[in-house]
């Protein structure tokens, strides 16, 4: 796509705009059949024009190529034309191809070629799952919120995961209209988007037409969930009062319940998972799961792409961390060193568990990484710093080439953004919904000492992460297009490029 004239930018502009506009009715009437539509990776369903607009120039700028409306619009039109079953299709990625191969002389039509790069999954109509997966999610502060926005978010034709139940400990009357409160409006992550009814005889939210019901128990084993119409239900346990496998087992004994995540590090046995790292060792024997912390989330996919193409001699992790409900206001008596002292005034030298659960993760790093964290006085988002020996030299231009090209065509994918402005902040980085975005403008390299800046929102992009490994837990499986359709986990999408 050629550049406009100058006098030609607002009607390009107002032009593209209409394509984003017609392009959103067709993307959620896809999403309703269980087609998903992504841009390079990002979800385009239940976004604004504005959205898709950004999404295409993020393209653009990373990818660098001319990706715009204007070639996507009409792969998408000629894919809603087709018969399409469940999957995966990146539309960003179907465009840019098909630009290149007319590029090439190919003359091949866009009717042709969407059916020949789509022929896996026409009339496959194989549901992502054999009937809907229930989920309770016991406990409802900033983790479980979040969690339950993305879930109601990604219910689709409601045959994957359907939140079904929040736990709560009893309050006081009219507590459910307080939750209501808190999901329809955050101070850090904006409003719902859609709508909350409160069914306060039923004790029930209804959100987006999902029906949740608000569980108020003292004793976790004395809930009878079937009595509720739950059954064969993930528990994720976000209330932070058990880590290991005897306390997260009790939850076992609940009529209803038949396996626990837990949203923090798991404790002796209890296996720890980074959805895209090692999330093949899910097992369907498997009855509890950790998601690990969200600082180790960030760092291990960012470690496992660097090690695996240069080799980690050593290193150092130090995150800058937002504040969290686990410090104090002001002053005040708290059990761990430093963190009693006032969290939106100071910051705070603290210990970090992630560099440890490295060795767990990738147990080829075990030894050889250290970790410390400073809790400063931001509400949310986080920065990783990675200080490491390589087994061999680099540049930064390479490295950053290959962390760029990881987070566009790799299996990491959805875990590893990257952005090249050297004008963001955190604040910029609120809701992304990645493990971690790499820092390509801070990024350091002196023959095999390379420095790397990772920004993680530690709420949202975390959550994320954990309903990942719930779908893959759930054994929901979605062909991918483009892409071989034998490779149907939500992990896998295509091998890290070469350096």
């Amino acid at each position: 796509m050629a550049l406009p004239h100058l006098e030609d930018y607002f009607p390009d502009w107002k032009e593209r705009e209409a394509l984003a506009e017609a392009m959103i009715p067709i993307i959620g009437k896809l999403y309703r059949k269980n087609v998903v539509v992504y841009c390079y990776g990002r979800a385009l369903y239940n976004r604004s024009v504005t959205d898709i607009m950004k999404t295409h120039r993020f393209v653009r700028q990373v990818a660098e190529n001319e990706l715009s409306e204007f070639e996507s619009y009409p792969i998408l039109e000629a894919i809603s034309r087709l018969d399409l079953g469940p999957s995966h299709v990146d539309l960003g990625l179907l465009a840019v191809e098909f630009m290149e191969r007319a590029e090439a002389g190919d003359t091949i039509t866009v009717e042709e070629y969407t059916r020949q790069a789509c022929a896996p999954v026409i009339g496959r109509h194989v549901k992502p799952l054999a009937k809907p997966q229930h989920v309770v999610l016991f406990g409802f502060g900033r983790i479980g919120r979040l969690l339950a926005r993305l879930l109601i978010e990604k219910t689709g034709g409601g045959d994957q995961l359907v939140l079904g139940a929040i736990v709560l400990r009893p309050g006081r009357p009219g507590d459910i209209h307080k939750r209501a409160a808190l999901l329809r409006r955050d101070s850090v992550h904006g409003a719902f988007r859609g709508t909350i009814r409160v069914d306060e005889e039923n004790q029930c939210l209804i959100a987006n037409g999902n029906v949740i019901r608000m569980i108020y128990a003292e004793d976790r084993s004395a809930i009878d969930y079937r009595a509720h119409g739950i059954d064969d239900a993930i528990l994720i346990d976000n209330s932070g009062r058990w880590r290991d496998e005897a306390g997260l087992a009790e939850h076992l004994r609940s009529p209803g319940i038949v396996r626990v995540m837990v949203t923090a590090p798991g404790k002796g046995n209890v296996k720890n998972i980074v959805s895209g790292v090692n999330s093949h060792l899910i097992s369907d024997a498997d009855r509890v799961l950790a998601c690990s912390s969200c600082t180790t989330n960030a760092i291990v996919p960012v470690l496992k792409a660097v090690h695996d193409h240069w080799g980690i001699v050593h290193g150092h992790m130090e995150t800058i961390h937002a504040y969290t409900p686990d410090q104090n206001l002001h002053d005040n008596h708290h059990r761990s060193d430093r963190r009693g002292r006032s969290a939106p005034l100071n910051m705070v030298i603290t210990e970090t568990g992630a560099s440890k659960a490295v060795a767990t993760l990738l147990p080829e790093l075990r030894g050889k990484l250290t970790g410390n964290a400073i809790r400063v006085p931001t509400p949310d988002v986080s920065l990783a710093v990675l200080n490491l020996t390589l087994m061999r030299q680099t540049s930064r231009d390479e490295m950053n080439a290959y962390l760029r090209d990881t987070a566009l065509y790799s299996s990491l994918q959805r875990q590893i953004d990257y952005t090249s402005s050297r004008e963001r902040v955190s604040s910029d980085f609120i809701g992304n919904r990645h493990a971690c975005s790499i820092d390509g403008g801070a990024t350091i390299a002196d023959s095999n000492r390379v420095v790397l800046y990772m920004w993680y929102d530690n709420e949202f992009g975390y959550a994320c992460q954990v309903v990942r490994v719930a779908q893959k837990w759930a054994g929901i499986r979605y062909p991918l297009i483009p892409g071989d359709v034998s490779r149907t986990g939500f992990d896998e999408l295509r091998p890290v490029a070469a350096g």
